[in-house]
């Protein structure tokens, strides 16, 4: 174990990748370059807010609270003799629409390191302008990073893979925003998150120097990538680029099968927000399905068209997997191999969703036909039924009829008099689930063990979300801790907790920052 000030960094990927040749930090076109030098904005009063002690551990390091106010702001700089922080340089299609030029417009990578045998990069969101920040400033408020914060070790214990955030800190400073894009600006906390991954590289890295014909670069960066994140792939070569792919493609269905089996909808899935490790990354107008609904979408921006609505999620990792595809081919000049890998995204993602929906519904006879996971989730939206609620509700005590009742009634967002309206539809999909359950071989207590890894009692409503972030712009932060330490148990019972394991209050089912979000940070 090591203190964070005494962590030595290096420069890797700025060290292997062509770097931007000028130095001004200004928006402008960035030309044959992974990245730019550029040093974080010094906040004028850091406040220490809360950090992971636990990741902290994992990467074998011992981290004070003034070492996180000093560095993980911004303040002081980490040892080093060559490091430089940076930015990195990207494109990506946005809502569908090619976006041109994106980059790390408000992230700067203030340290690489080898901790624990494996290479990790610490950057900080929020710390100021840089050359990809186009018209924006290049900040971030409380709002946003708490959210980040939160969301990001909540999705580590959920078992979803995603970058992960060490710490939140305030900056001292003002941000302006328009919260809604209405034409109200207001000045809001500052905030930054220090943000840990193996590597920050998206699809729009690729697809950047695809667009510009900069094959020389893209090449660079392919190699790059494969030699030090996926070296067990082999060397670089036009059969490993495919192979590369593949792995991309199968890193990126399984982790919209996780995203669908917790209800997680991102929110904005461009492709510059797709991570070439298939971690989740990125955390804006994200959102819980809670009464299900297959069109449901938390981003206002996206409210009209529904791109990146929760039943949607798939399809769409999908079309960015054919944008990296077309970026990663003019190293193969071949389509063909790279069409049949995305076809076999389709095929093995309907039987691994399928499996999926199984697990959670506790049966495990493959032979059951798909149409039965289309007929529940039709049940689950025409009932409007609390997503994990009635999952975990259905994990933990032997079926039968009274039971069953019960669970429509705490799970649905109805009122009773329509529940029982419905009820001659609700017992006809009960009856043929619970035929199902008669024909499994494995026994009851074993069943709900199962269905408990795989149904979570607690997700990161934005409702708790925004009860933090409300307790926090008052200068109270002990809500962020508790729910903090909440979501790192998700499939435990928590009694002590219980309050949190109920549907969307009343209250929030309008409210900015409950129910509508936008991508405004």
């Amino acid at each position: 174990m090591k203190k964070l000030s005494e962590l030595q960094v290096f420069p890797h990927f700025s060290k292997h990748l062509p770097t931007d040749s000028l130095t001004d930090n200004r928006p402008r076109p960035v030309s044959n370059a992974c990245f730019s030098f550029v040093n974080p904005i010094k906040p004028t009063s850091p406040k220490y807010i809360h950090h992971s002690e636990e990741l902290a551990n994992e990467l074998g390091l011992t981290i004070s609270k003034e070492e996180v106010k000093a560095y993980l702001s911004g303040q002081l700089s980490l040892k080093s003799e060559d490091f430089k922080p940076f930015a990195m340089c990207y494109g990506g299609h946005q809502f569908g629409q090619w976006a041109g030029q994106l980059g790390d417009g408000r992230a700067i990578i203030i340290a690489e390191a080898e901790l624990n045998n494996q290479l990790f990069q610490f950057q900080l969101k929020g710390a100021g302008p840089t050359p990809y920040s186009r018209r924006a400033d290049g900040f971030a408020v409380l709002r946003s990073s708490i959210r980040e914060y939160l969301c990001s070790e909540a999705m580590h214990h959920l078992g979803i893979p995603t970058t992960r955030a060490l710490s939140l800190v305030t900056t001292g400073d003002l941000v302006t925003r328009d919260i809604m894009y209405d034409g109200n600006p207001k000045d809001e906390q500052g905030a930054i998150v220090c943000r840990v991954a193996e590597s920050f590289i998206r699809f729009g890295n690729f697809e950047i120097f695809a667009a510009k014909r900069e094959n020389e670069v893209l090449k660079q960066l392919v190699d790059y990538t494969i030699k030090h994140h996926f070296p067990a792939l082999g060397k670089p070569s036009k059969d490993t680029y495919l192979v590369f792919f593949r792995e991309v493609v199968q890193r990126t269905k399984d982790l919209m099968i996780q995203w669908q089996r917790v209800g997680f909808v991102h929110g904005v899935m461009n492709t510059d927000n797709m991570s070439i490790h298939g971690l989740t990354i990125d955390y804006g107008p994200y959102g819980w399905l809670e009464d299900y609904d297959h069109n449901w979408t938390p981003n206002t921006t996206d409210r009209d068209t529904k791109r990146y609505r929760f039943g949607n999620q798939p399809n769409i990792g999908l079309w960015n997997l054919v944008q990296l595809a077309n970026a990663i081919y003019p190293l193969i000049e071949d389509a063909k191999p790279l069409e049949e890998i995305l076809d076999e995204y389709k095929t093995t993602f309907h039987r691994d969703y399928k499996k999926m929906m199984l697990n959670k519904l506790g049966l495990y006879d493959q032979s059951i036909p798909k149409s039965f996971i289309a007929y529940t989730e039709e049940f689950l939206n025409k009932l409007q039924l609390d997503y994990t609620i009635f999952f975990r509700l259905l994990s933990e005590h032997e079926l039968d009829k009274k039971y069953f009742s019960a669970i429509l009634t705490q799970s649905s967002y109805f009122n009773q008099e329509t529940l029982d309206a419905l009820s001659n539809y609700s017992t006809e999909w009960f009856q043929t689930y619970k035929n199902h359950l008669d024909q499994e071989s494995v026994l009851w207590q074993e069943r709900s063990e199962k269905m408990k890894k795989v149904n979570p009692k607690y997700v990161l409503r934005n409702y708790m979300a925004q009860l933090a972030i409300e307790n926090a712009e008052k200068g109270d932060f002990d809500l962020i801790d508790e729910l903090y330490e909440l979501l790192k148990a998700p499939y435990a019972d928590q009694p002590e907790h219980e309050k949190w394991f109920a549907k969307r209050p009343d209250w929030a089912t309008n409210k900015i920052g409950s129910s509508m979000l936008s991508c405004s940070s």
